[in-house]
């Protein structure tokens, strides 16, 4: 991987993964402070209808959040990353077990996010999210496997 990269990586990952742990545990802040508050910013979820504009996709974390609770594990699996001036980029697997709706589940999603460097620190300003082909739905009984 290409120095801007790793460097871009070793900054925003533990950020990242901090606020993923803390919005699967109900707290929506963490996720809140490492978007841009500055359009244009997009969230297409996993579950949720398409969000454009910082009062949408704020809104949304905060019902996300809601629904979520013990999570007792959560990590993102990095396929591909870039970074190149105030743009960059990762793509992977966010694995995760948790109880949603009081129901605990173990699901996998595939997730996109694009970030944007303002006033010197990285941003999310688009999250895509979506359950890879093979992955059942929460709550279902996990029968395949995934290979990467």
């Amino acid at each position: 991987m290409p120095a801007p990269a790793e460097s871009f990586l070793a900054d925003v990952l533990p950020r990242q993964t901090a606020a993923e742990q803390a919005i699967h545990r109900g707290d929506p802040e963490p996720r809140t402070a490492l978007w841009s508050h500055a359009d244009p910013v997009s969230l297409f979820g996993a579950w949720l209808p398409i969000r454009t504009g910082w009062p949408d996709v704020s809104a949304a974390f905060k019902r996300v959040a809601a629904q979520f609770s013990d999570s007792r594990g959560y990590r993102f699996e990095v396929i591909a990353a870039g970074a190149s001036g105030d743009l960059a980029y990762t793509i992977g697997f966010e694995h995760n077990t948790v109880s949603v709706n009081g129901k605990p589940t173990t699901y996998t999603l595939r997730a996109t996010h694009v970030y944007r460097r303002e006033d010197g620190e990285w941003k999310i300003v688009h999250r895509h999210a979506d359950r890879p082909p093979d992955e059942p739905e929460a709550g279902e009984p996990m029968t395949g496997t995934h290979s990467r």
